[in-house]
């Protein structure tokens, strides 16, 4: 096990919005904002997703380059660009990673239902098939390739680790590799106690690994992923909420108590250039 722990600040997302939570930020310049509070707080990389002004989802190239230079103006802190999204094609969804080579690249590596269900309401929202074929994810890690950034594999279940193995046989993903395991989204692997170990002994030999965990149970999550060595993600993306039931305030708010616990457990928060260590990133 690392004494040393890369935590990882999930700013915004592409669904939750202000109404939901008034620290969701949208610019360039919130999102850089709270990038400064989750750094200051103990993160070492900063998961980042495009929006509108409006708060819609935005893939737009120079949007990703705004915000990586109002993050540059603020803090060295590591930066992590998604490349997810529902409906579009592959080649929009990494052309801000070849542009603007952040050090790390996340992928989704498999196909799902991706879905928020409401039992009070016995009803879906966001009701859609995340498509990620093969050949997708091979584009994508052709791209990360060519920016020299870090692929991050975003598994949403078991079967997800597997999709990783022939990449790894082709050469075009590079071992040890950076997993996310992302537990409790409606779709993928359920937030039961003990899928995170059998997530991880799934994992290819040696491989370095963060949980996702979403929702209030996040916390939960954490406790069990620490006690097995992993390191975390925490972010208002994923959660909004304190182990208090208190909704958090920022970004940093949510750090912050992710340093608490990973202390509680023996260990220190990584910083930039422990974290670049670990992950062996080389854009910086």
């Amino acid at each position: 096990m690392n004494d040393k722990c890369v935590i990882t600040c999930a700013l915004t997302g592409v669904l939750a919005k202000k109404a939901q939570c008034a620290a969701i930020p949208y610019s360039p310049v919130e999102i850089a904002e709270e990038a400064l509070r989750a750094y200051e707080a103990g993160a070492a990389v900063v998961h980042i997703h495009a929006r509108t002004p409006e708060g819609g989802p935005s893939w737009e190239s120079s949007v990703f380059g705004a915000i990586k230079t109002e993050i540059r103006k603020r803090c060295p802190v590591l930066l992590n660009f998604s490349s997810g999204g529902i409906g579009l094609p592959i080649e929009e969804r990494t052309l801000h990673i070849t542009d603007h080579q952040p050090a790390i690249a996340a992928l989704n590596m498999g196909s799902m239902n991706y879905a928020i269900y409401s039992k009070s309401k016995k009803k879906f929202y966001h009701d859609y098939v995340f498509a990620n074929p093969f050949k997708d994810i091979q584009f994508c890690l052709e791209q990360i390739e060519a920016a020299g950034s870090v692929p991050e594999l975003e598994c949403f279940d078991i079967g997800h680790i597997g999709n990783s193995i022939p990449f790894i046989d082709m050469g075009l993903l590079k071992t040890p590799a950076h997993y996310s395991l992302i537990v409790g989204v409606l779709g993928g692997i359920p937030n039961k106690p003990g899928n995170i170990k059998a997530m991880v002994q799934n994992l290819p030999e040696s491989s370095h690994w963060e949980i996702i965990g979403i929702g209030r149970e996040q916390w939960r999550l954490l406790e069990e992923t620490l006690e097995l060595g992993g390191d975390v993600r925490v972010g208002l993306e994923d959660n909004f909420y304190l182990p208090n039931g208190d909704m958090a305030n920022s970004n940093g708010d949510l750090v912050a108590e992710a340093v608490r616990k990973v202390r509680e457990h023996g260990r220190e928060p990584a910083t930039v250039e422990e974290a670049a260590q670990i992950l062996k990133l080389k854009n910086l």
